[in-house]
């Protein structure tokens, strides 16, 4: 068999391996899960009514239009810290060790990670968008063209953060370190745009919900949905995917690479 045909077998086998795990202890997803599920109802039946007028709208529905973006950025975020926390058991498990020993393509083992944490959050951005469709949100002014390009920004930007979430499983001792270490994927989102617009923060605020990634993704995928403009945040956002993407890439080689020595 070639290179290329090994490292898909063994990137396929790891990608089973992996499924498997989430699919014998799903705990951990659930608890992630139901995190963006609570304040996505928070938000909506709560603060809905004072939420929606204070961004313009007419009632809760408004707001409904607005958070959900966000709300899904979010279960993205939460979803990868499982994905940091398995990397870490597999490192401290000692499984690593054994599959290092193994004729198996060195970067099987991570990819595997990548592409099933990715897998996972596809199916959590799903179940939370039923969610927020089941409580009145409605993507009416989208076309099939801007869906398209929403899913794919969506599977980008799970891409970019599960490479940057397998390098903090990867320098992290435990899993308890590596859930704490993965904390901003979660916390980022609660500084940004999300859940109100970055004109109506403090005005020493504003920076720094602007200035980091979830920010212009939030707002590109709102543009798309909504089928409103996005303006210039299209571009940031996809810049802030590639560059994470790569910087999680080098990262996780470089520390997985050598640990091996």
């Amino acid at each position: 068999m070639s290179s290329f045909s090994l490292a898909v077998r063994d990137s396929s086998t790891m990608l089973r391996r992996n499924l498997l795990h989430a699919r014998r202890y799903p705990s951990l997803t659930l608890n992630l899960l139901l995190t963006p599920i609570m304040l996505l109802l928070l938000f909506v039946y709560i603060f809905g009514d004072v939420m929606s007028a204070g961004i313009g709208g007419a009632d809760r529905s408004a707001y409904i239009a607005y958070v959900v973006p966000g709300i899904l950025l979010m279960t993205v975020g939460g979803t990868v810290v499982g994905t940091a926390v398995s990397v870490s058991n597999d490192m401290t498990e000692g499984i690593i060790a054994r599959f290092r020993t193994m004729a198996i393509h060195r970067g099987a083992v991570l990819i595997g990670h990548v592409v099933g944490s990715v897998l996972q959050c596809v199916m959590s951005v799903v179940l939370v968008g039923a969610v927020a469709v089941a409580i009145g949100f409605r993507s009416t002014d989208a076309t099939a063209l801007e869906w398209l390009a929403a899913l794919g920004l969506l599977v980008l930007f799970a891409t970019a953060l599960t490479w940057i979430a397998v390098g903090m499983g990867l320098i992290s001792p435990n899993a308890e370190a590596a859930s704490n270490n993965a904390m901003p994927m979660i916390l980022l989102p609660l500084l940004s745009s999300a859940f109100v617009p970055v004109d109506a923060m403090p005005g020493w605020f504003q920076p720094i919900a602007e200035y980091q990634p979830f920010t212009p993704v939030i707002e590109t995928l709102r543009g798309l949905l909504l089928g409103s403009g996005i303006g210039h945040n299209g571009w940031l956002a996809v810049a802030w995917c590639l560059g994470l993407a790569v910087l999680g890439y080098f990262w996780s080689a470089a520390k997985f690479n050598g640990d091996a020595k």
